[in-house]
């Protein structure tokens, strides 16, 4: 499982590699282009609470951390689903428990869940 460490919080938000990979490039491009978005994902089970949301900005500081040496192929499909979802009035909804498929065909890719705000 890779690790996404936002802020001072020592607690990470744990995705698969995969997920993260995808989720990176989003939040790159839009922290280069200084846009600021929220952030929100599903808890586990033993965890406490049920989710979370955080914003995204540019000021404050990200840490991606992977189980894997070697970088993931990206869906550009996917990419583009997740850019989208970030730049709606509701942010980017991920998904954590689902890994993202290596096949751009999978039909079971998780979705970034697009929510009225």
């Amino acid at each position: 499982m890779a690790q996404l460490y936002y802020g001072n919080s020592a607690d990470p938000i744990e995705m698969p590699d995969r997920l993260l990979a995808h989720v990176k490039v989003v939040l790159a491009t839009k922290l280069r282009r200084s846009e600021s978005f929220t952030l929100s994902w599903q808890h586990p089970d033993d965890a406490v609470g049920a989710r979370s949301t955080i914003w995204i900005q540019p000021s404050i500081p990200l840490r991606f951390v992977f189980s894997s040496p070697e970088p993931e192929a990206l869906d550009p499909a996917f990419l583009k689903e997740l850019a989208n979802a970030a730049n709606s009035s509701g942010g980017l909804t991920i998904d954590t428990s689902t890994p993202v498929p290596a096949s751009e065909a999978a039909p079971d890719r998780p979705r970034a869940v697009l929510r009225a705000a």
